[in-house]
């Protein structure tokens, strides 16, 4: 899952980043909210990790602008500010979620996956979708009761589509989910990807919409492979 973070401060940008990418994020890092609010104008992203002491552009004014222009992006606010006030403030200009610093990468990685979850509709910790299931904490994966051995793209992939079962995703979308802006790509990626997920899985679990791109049924494919 792909994600922005705008932090300021390059021992903590760096840490953050190193952090969320060993959780399987990918995480594009920018250092000023004027360069973030460009980035969620003209990319998309499955969340955000907003500093709010940010230059040419503070969080809370990125913030209050995105949400004035419709943007729902998950938006998690790090602050060093711990008063009532500030919190209830934060929630009410649009932050979906907010840390207090120092901030232990486990948990902002968690806090990430159930920003993630929420906005996709979906409530519980596992995503499961007909008899696939899969946890993102722990980055395994079941099929039909047996555990499957995926590579960290495969099941990447296979995340993105589950967490969006029932609707087609472009490659395009897909790429854009897991690679991050310096990272080449081979053209032929996303489908090598969806090939050894059909080998691993079964061919009916990710299905091609000829012309457009890929879908993974909301039953999982289980009609066809009944």
């Amino acid at each position: 899952m792909r994600v922005l973070l705008i932090e300021d401060d390059p021992l903590l940008g760096d840490a953050l980043q190193t952090g969320l990418r060993e959780a399987g994020f990918a995480v594009e890092w920018l250092t000023d909210g004027l360069a973030g609010e460009t980035a969620l104008t003209t990319d998309r992203f499955d969340a955000v990790v907003l500093d709010l002491g940010l230059p040419r552009l503070d969080g809370t004014g990125l913030l209050r602008r995105r949400r004035d222009h419709g943007d729902r992006t998950p938006m998690l606010v790090l602050t060093a500010r711990d008063a009532l006030e500030d919190r209830v403030e934060l929630l009410d200009q649009g932050a979906d979620d907010y840390v207090v610093k120092p901030i232990a990468i486990a948990e902002l990685a968690a806090r990430l996956r159930a920003l993630m979850r929420r906005a996709s509709g979906i409530a519980e910790s596992r995503l499961q979708v007909g008899e696939l299931r899969l946890d993102p904490a722990r980055r395994t994966v079941e099929w039909r009761g047996s555990s499957i051995e995926l590579a960290p793209r495969e099941f990447d992939v296979l995340e993105a589509l589950m967490l969006k079962a029932g609707r087609v995703l472009t490659r395009e979308q897909l790429e854009s989910t897991l690679y991050e802006w310096d990272r080449s790509v081979e053209s032929n990626a996303i489908e090598v990807h969806i090939h050894h997920l059909r080998r691993k899985l079964a061919p009916e679990v990710i299905r091609t919409v000829r012309g457009v791109g890929y879908v993974m049924p909301a039953d999982g494919g289980a009609r066809a492979g009944a």
